[in-house]
């Protein structure tokens, strides 16, 4: 059996995907049906970057698990810095059974992997942001049904982390994926290849647009992500202010109504309303950001006891 690591919404297949959506609804209707880090086994979750939704439902998560939840904050560590990311995937692999790493360039997160001996998940890089999706296509799911089919429409910044794992995770999934963003912030072209390649085999489709509203027509499901992703707040006027790119990217009501009447609307978190949403759409009737928000603990659950069963006898 070998070791398998969750750092890129693709290094499942969809079936696979769907086994690990079918586990997270159980786990969300029996929370402690599964003991899978009974014991307790310590799972080391390490944070470069701000966290709220990872921290809480992660910790979570591995207690649900009947797991420890070794914290470990990477500033202070210096990981990379003091100490090579090399060196401490292996000290941390020798103390836990998985790592879970909120880091800035997936090449760390790559290399963690290539020396930790134990399953590593992606919690955020720059480029990825797999188990939030996860957690979007359980809310989807939740709301909708089938997967196969229903049109996600993504609008905002097309070159962040949220927009490339919409682009994998919908297709893999079957859905109609639709990126509406500037022309100055497309998805990156490997990424938005990689889809299209996975969605000819799924029945999905990619379409990227610089027209907002042309995205959202008819759409089941409208979602945005804030202009300033972490890392960017030096750019933070020329994206928020007036002749930003985005202006014409807000979800407003307006924005809203191209989509399907019955549509949900989805935002990872923070939010900024008044910019990338406006207030009437995270706090209205269509809104699902909650639900979305709590689903990041059932899904990861279910990632880290998939990847932990998988793993069996893997490492070394």
């Amino acid at each position: 059996m070998s070791l398998r690591h969750f750092l890129k919404d693709d290094d499942i297949t969809a079936d696979e995907q769907a086994e690990i959506l079918r586990l997270a609804a159980i786990l969300k209707a029996d929370p402690f049906a599964d003991r899978t880090l009974e014991g307790p086994k310590v799972v080391a979750v390490l944070f470069d970057k701000p966290t709220l939704r990872t921290q809480a439902s992660f910790t979570a998560a591995v207690a649900h698990l009947g797991g420890y939840p070794m914290i470990v904050d990477a500033k202070l560590a210096q990981v990379g810095e003091r100490e090579s990311v090399a060196d401490t995937a292996r000290i941390l692999g020798r103390q836990a059974v998985a790592i879970v790493w909120r880091t800035y360039g997936q090449d760390r997160i790559e290399e963690m992997a290539a020396h930790a001996g134990v399953p590593v998940v992606n919690a955020l890089t720059d480029d990825y942001h797999p188990c939030q999706i996860l957690a979007d296509l359980m809310t989807i799911s939740e709301r909708k049904g089938d997967l196969a089919g229903l049109t996600m429409a993504y609008v905002g910044d097309g070159a962040n982390n949220m927009a490339h794992s919409y682009l994998l995770g919908g297709a893999l999934a079957g859905m109609h994926v639709r990126i509406g963003t500037p022309r100055s912030h497309p998805p990156r072209e490997d990424i938005r290849a990689r889809a299209e390649a996975i969605a000819a085999t799924t029945g999905g489709s990619i379409t990227v647009t610089d027209e907002a509203y042309a995205a959202a027509t008819a759409a089941d499901v409208v979602i945005t992500d804030t202009w300033v992703s972490m890392g960017m707040e030096a750019e933070k006027d020329s994206r928020h202010g007036a002749g930003s790119p985005f202006e014409s990217f807000s979800v407003t009501p307006e924005l809203m109504a191209q989509a399907d009447p019955a549509a949900i609307f989805l935002h990872c978190l923070p939010a900024y309303r008044g910019f990338e949403v406006a207030a009437e759409v995270i706090d209205g009737p269509q809104s699902v950001v909650w639900d979305e928000a709590e689903n990041r603990l059932h899904a990861q659950k279910a990632v880290l006891s998939w990847l932990l069963e998988r793993s069996a006898g893997a490492a070394g």
